[in-house]
């Protein structure tokens, strides 16, 4: 049997960033193998190429402890990979693997960002593809331009009823040719792996339980093209978990180790970032917790958790280690009969609101992801 650890965004602008991930270190490297989605470009300097709002780099130093904790591959495809352009894409993917951690999502063509990363475990590969599903364009590779590998989703606004500009109907669905490459690389992997995850940058940021149709639509089409198992981030909020013709999707493993001072809208900040700032609490209706500045997200967000999933000849089991980010931003695995049973019931509860048949049941510190039996 094969253990896979995966966690969602990681966001680490300290230089040191040890004491983040010290209470999840030894739960983390009882894997076989660790993923995790890096979410910035780690390089010092750099340029900013992004007409979006930018983040801000997190130093080379940061990835130490990545690699302490077991991380063995980091997904890079995302909304962030190309603020600091070509320099800061090639600049991460080499400080990670001088670190020992292989990476996945990004390369100088758009053949390269699709090619999987490849894991070797007591005897049986392991591939690890990574796909951007929300923009920008800037972000996104192709056969003349480094990039992330990327799917183009479109959105259509339809009025509803006889209010001329109030809120639409939303509908997203997938760009079929560009859905249609990703589904084609993950079958070549799977004719050659033995195992194929695919993670999906993808998921409606600060905004708890809703699942936008093309993330439903994605994540079957990669699982229906070979893929054993999907896990996603980006939506910096946990979101529920379905098991699609027996294969677990986690649609959004929410925060990790997060702390940045790029959403808070501190004084001393660029102008369009104070913007952003203004605009989220407007957009998304929270305040971010004063007493914890690094961490600006959604109060909810602090329900997060450890995927687990154990590949066997009988298949794939699929399992969640809940966590809690505590007051110092730190996500600590978290036991039943404690804070796990609040956790696990926000876990619960957000997956059974957004329509899935799915339990999750405690089995000593894990919560087993099955089929709800209906009665």
């Amino acid at each position: 049997m094969i253990t896979v650890h995966a966690v969602g965004d990681l966001v680490l602008e300290r230089e040191d960033s040890h004491a983040l991930l010290e209470p999840a270190r030894a739960v983390l490297r009882g894997a076989d193998l660790v993923i995790g989605h890096l979410e910035i470009p780690h390089l010092e300097g750099g340029v900013v190429q992004s007409t979006d709002v930018p983040a801000i780099p997190g130093p080379p130093s940061a990835l130490d402890a990545l690699a302490e904790a077991g991380f063995d591959i980091l997904t890079l495809a995302g909304n962030h990979v190309y603020d600091f352009g070509s320099e800061g894409i090639r600049a991460t993917r080499e400080h990670c693997e001088r670190r020992g951690m292989r990476t996945a999502g990004t390369g100088e063509t758009l053949d390269d960002a699709l090619a999987p990363a490849i894991a070797h475990v007591d005897g049986r590969s392991v591939a690890v593809l990574s796909v951007n599903c929300v923009g920008p364009r800037e972000s996104w590779a192709t056969s003349l331009k480094p990039g992330a590998a990327y799917v183009d989703v479109v959105t259509h606004y339809e009025p509803r009823g006889a209010n001329p500009g109030g809120p639409p109907r939303i509908h997203t669905f997938a760009e079929p040719a560009s859905l249609r490459r990703v589904c084609d690389a993950v079958g070549r992997a799977a004719s050659e792996a033995d195992l194929v995850i695919v993670a999906l940058h993808k998921g409606l940021v600060h905004v708890p339980i809703e699942i936008a149709a093309y993330e439903r639509e994605v994540a079957h089409a990669v699982i229906d093209a070979g893929a054993h198992a999907v896990i996603a981030h980006h939506a910096h909020i946990f979101k529920g978990v379905e098991l699609y013709r027996g294969h677990p999707i986690f649609h959004g493993l929410g925060n990790f180790a997060t702390v940045t001072r790029a959403l808070a809208g501190h004084d001393e900040d660029s102008p369009e970032r104070r913007a952003w700032a203004r605009e989220r609490r407007r957009v998304f209706g929270f305040d971010p917790d004063p007493a914890m500045p690094d961490y600006p997200f959604h109060p909810e967000s602090r329900n997060t958790a450890i995927a687990v999933l154990e590949f066997s000849d009988g298949g794939v089991e699929a399992a969640l280690i809940p966590c809690w980010i505590d007051d110092d931003a730190r996500p600590v695995p978290v036991s039943r009969g404690q804070r796990g049973d609040g956790v696990a019931d926000y876990l619960r509860t957000i997956t059974t609101e957004a329509g899935f048949a799915t339990d999750l049941a405690w089995d000593g510190d894990r919560l087993v992801v099955r089929e709800l039996e209906l009665t």
